[in-house]
């Protein structure tokens, strides 16, 4: 069961994705130009750092748990469900 959540999340993300990639159109318009900065650098040092961290495991037991037991009939019925239309822009190339 694990297993397809995780591949139903992956499909899920790269539809995602793909999709934004789809739906995006974007053209420059005008050239970009670096500021001009004079700079002088000396040398410097970088802060030194001592970490202490905890520790987390992750584990499992087991246990004993009332489980209702439940009868479920279904039927088939006709609904109207939501639907999606996707419109790229109109310039895509």
């Amino acid at each position: 069961m694990k297993t397809a959540g995780y591949i139903a999340i992956g499909a899920v993300a790269a539809i995602g994705i793909v999709s934004a990639i789809y739906m995006i159109d974007i053209d420059q318009t005008e050239e970009a130009r670096l500021p001009d900065v004079d700079v002088t650098v000396e040398g410097g040092q970088m802060p030194e750092f001592n970490a202490e961290v905890g520790e987390i495991a992750v584990e499992s037991e087991t246990v004993e748990v009332e489980v209702p037991e439940v009868e479920v009939t279904t039927e088939t019925q006709e609904i109207e469900v939501p639907t999606l239309r996707v419109t790229p822009p109109a310039n895509d190339g």
